[in-house]
């Protein structure tokens, strides 16, 4: 046992949680500056029909990190709960079963999409001003995703091995890599948008480099590797990361849900509006994953270790957390959102004044969002798949679609950026209510 799993059973919650959570935050923070970097280059480089086109592939972006997400977290979680028990071989053979499970998956998915390419861009919402950059921008996505895939991967089972710190500098390596190829690729190679892509998959490459460091270490878990293949440990993996899987792919369908909404409203300008909306939301976004990724670790060890009461603990912290966070991204949108769209490059007024008004009601939904990561994390890292997945489920399919779909027919573009806030809104009531007390009552 490592010196960070001996914090984990020694040292204050409050402490262990800002240990993870700040390293946790900034790794998220820079991984989804690689998400912003190609919507601020591309914008500029390229054009609002280039940023529309990368727009529309964002959803197959979106699976490729959702599985390893899927696979990241329900094998983290399993790694930390063995870890808690102290059965390190265990610990070791879940790591290589994940890393088999998620190169076979990329690989199926870069074949089957690579082969039906144009049909799938099309399937997107892709029309004649946009087909082009969309196929480009998904040929490297198809052809190279597996190493986004493999380095967040990576990264969370370095974090939950004991090394947070690195998984973040990882990210920050990658984030840096990515703003000097994207501008090599798209101002000094003029590749447009499949530069764009390109310099994404390399800057993942050279971060997955950094993050073999760890098997380096002397004292670290993950040195010695194990594998004892097991069916039953790979459907726990599949279950358990169920639910980072679904608040991934919600992600896919908000941004197809949104992407087709608004093109029947307003065409290419309102697809380049939301566009920006939808680079901003990726990077907010992922701050909450920071939250995910400090609880996973600690709720899972001390659910192996019977630490209930400091699993009271670090839910509490994490509400808290979730609200102050939350609360300042909205000031920022609410203050910064012309500053923040003429990042973009813009030429149109009118694509400028869709996007500030869409950031400032959009955001509003981060006052909900983090709570209800909260609750997600808490029952996916004690293994309660249903009640994980119930929640996701309700936010990002069953109260989001019906929302988009009626809102717009009485309010219009208004009606379009305010269907996420109130979904997240009446998912977080519902938690509140029903939920909330229970979960505090059980961890006594």
């Amino acid at each position: 046992m490592n010196e960070t799993h001996q914090s984990l059973k020694h040292q204050s919650v409050k402490k262990v949680f800002f240990q993870y959570f700040f390293p946790s935050l900034l790794g998220m923070m820079l991984m989804s500056v690689n998400i912003l970097i190609d919507g601020v280059f591309v914008g500029n480089g390229v054009g609002s029909e280039g940023l529309a086109g990368v727009n529309l592939a964002m959803p197959v972006f979106s699976l490729i990190f959702s599985i390893a997400l899927w696979i990241g977290i329900g094998g983290g979680t399993l790694y930390s709960v063995h870890i808690g028990e102290e059965d390190m071989t265990k610990a070791r053979s879940v790591f290589s079963l994940a890393v088999s499970s998620v190169l076979v998956l990329l690989l199926v998915i870069g074949v089957i999409g690579y082969f039906n390419i144009e049909g799938i861009a099309n399937l997107l919402g892709a029309n004649s001003d946009t087909l082009s950059h969309t196929i480009e921008y998904l040929t490297i996505l198809f052809l190279l995703g597996w190493l986004i895939a493999v380095q967040h991967l990576l990264s969370i089972f370095v974090r939950n091995d004991g090394s947070p710190i690195l998984s973040m500098v990882a990210l920050g390596v990658t984030a840096i890599v990515n703003i000097g190829l994207n501008y090599y690729t798209i101002f000094i190679l003029e590749l447009g948008v499949f530069g764009a892509a390109l310099a994404t998959v390399l800057a993942s490459f050279i971060g997955l480099l950094v993050l073999l460091l760890h098997f380096l270490k002397k004292h670290t878990t993950l040195r010695k590797l194990s594998f004892q293949w097991s069916w039953r440990t790979i459907g726990n993996i599949f279950l358990i990361g169920f639910p980072s899987f679904l608040a991934e792919a919600g992600v896919l369908v908000l941004v197809a849900g949104y992407n087709l909404a608004i093109v029947g409203l307003l065409g290419t300008e309102g697809v380049a509006a939301f566009s920006v909306v939808n680079y901003l939301h990726g990077f907010m976004f992922l701050s909450f994953f920071g939250i995910e990724s400090a609880l996973q670790p600690m709720i899972s060890y001390y659910h192996g270790a019977k630490e209930k009461v400091r699993i009271k603990e670090s839910l509490k912290i994490g509400e808290k957390v979730s609200f102050t966070l939350g609360g300042i991204l909205l000031i920022i949108g609410l203050i910064a959102a012309p500053l923040l769209v003429s990042l973009f490059g813009l030429e149109s007024e009118e694509v400028r004044k869709l996007a500030i008004q869409g950031i400032r009601l959009f955001f509003i939904g981060y006052l909900f969002l983090g709570f209800n990561f909260v609750y997600m994390t808490y029952f996916q890292s004690i293994g309660e798949i249903r009640t994980s997945t119930t929640i996701i489920l309700l936010r990002s399919f069953v109260f989001l679609l019906p929302l988009l779909w009626v809102l717009p027919k009485f309010m219009g573009i208004a009606g379009v950026w305010l269907a996420l806030p109130l979904a997240e809104m009446l998912v977080a009531l519902l938690i509140f209510f029903f939920t909330r007390k229970q979960v505090m009552m059980q961890v006594r």
